[in-house]
């Protein structure tokens, strides 16, 4: 069976509260939470309230999203995530999720390097401190900065963090990168999603394609949660979709369980 956790923006259209009820009626481990949505976060609620109403439910809150730009290193940058630092703490989150630059620029080869490195450096005694994981996304898109977890984690280990920071593995992001190594040791939490418009090529996917994953799903998304699995990675898979179609589904909790037993379903025929 699956880790299951929910990720708020799969359920947009929802209250905390709802995203709260929905992930307790799926069976899920926890949610993630995010800061980029319409409204306050938690819905204006305190944080302490907030993460209390979580844990009243059985689950976890197990991330808070997000830092954008992290790899930008500022004093802005440094209070952006010194708030979400302090926000996470009050509400017993786990973890809190760092966004790279992907505007097209710093992409530069030794440019992209040295300013991850920056940022982790920076960020680590914060974290700690804290005692929060940082969640590293890199992203697949060509405009980003950071698209390949291999830096990730070669950035993480030259300044020994492992503790520290954990990858996200984005299925998604996974395919429009080209794919390569997995690093199931290093993934702190998989976000899944599916295209099934044949159109687009994976230079061309955008955030408004990712659905929910079924038969149709272009990415491959079961054989990487498998790989995964295979490489020791047991930890939450979240389901994040950005389509507008998702969002508007008359019945979107009940979509997203149609999705995890067809997940599920096809990892039972997967070898072992």
């Amino acid at each position: 069976m699956l880790a299951v956790a929910l990720n708020h923006m799969t359920l947009a259209r929802r209250s905390f509260a709802g995203l709260v009820d929905a992930a307790a009626d799926l069976g899920c481990i926890g949610i993630e939470a995010r800061n980029d949505l319409p409204g306050p976060l938690f819905d204006g609620a305190d944080p302490a309230e907030a993460g209390a109403s979580v844990r009243a439910r059985g689950l976890r809150l197990l991330v808070l999203a997000e830092v954008k730009h992290f790899n930008d290193w500022s004093d802005a940058r440094r209070e952006e995530a010194a708030t979400l630092i302090a926000i996470s703490r009050a509400a017993g989150a786990e973890a809190v999720a760092l966004i790279p630059r992907n505007d097209g620029r710093g992409l530069g080869n030794g440019e992209r390097q040295a300013n991850l490195r920056v940022a982790l450096r920076e960020l680590k005694p914060m974290l700690d401190e804290a005692g929060l994981v940082g969640l590293v996304e890199p992203l697949g898109f060509e405009s980003c900065s950071l698209r390949r977890k291999s830096e990730a984690v070669e950035a993480i280990e030259a300044l020994g963090a492992a503790g520290t920071f954990r990858l996200v593995h984005d299925t998604f992001h996974h395919h429009l990168a080209g794919g390569g190594p997995l690093f199931a040791a290093h993934t702190g939490i998989v976000h899944v999603s599916g295209v099934i418009d044949p159109a687009p090529g994976a230079s061309e996917m955008a955030d408004r394609h990712r659905v929910l994953v079924d038969a149709e799903d272009r990415l491959g998304t079961v054989a990487q949660i498998a790989a995964l699995a295979a490489g020791g990675y047991d930890g939450p898979v979240s389901f994040e979709c950005f389509a507008p179609e998702v969002h508007a589904l008359p019945d979107p909790v009940a979509a997203v369980a149609a999705s995890i037993g067809f997940i599920e379903s096809r990892l039972a025929l997967a070898p072992a």
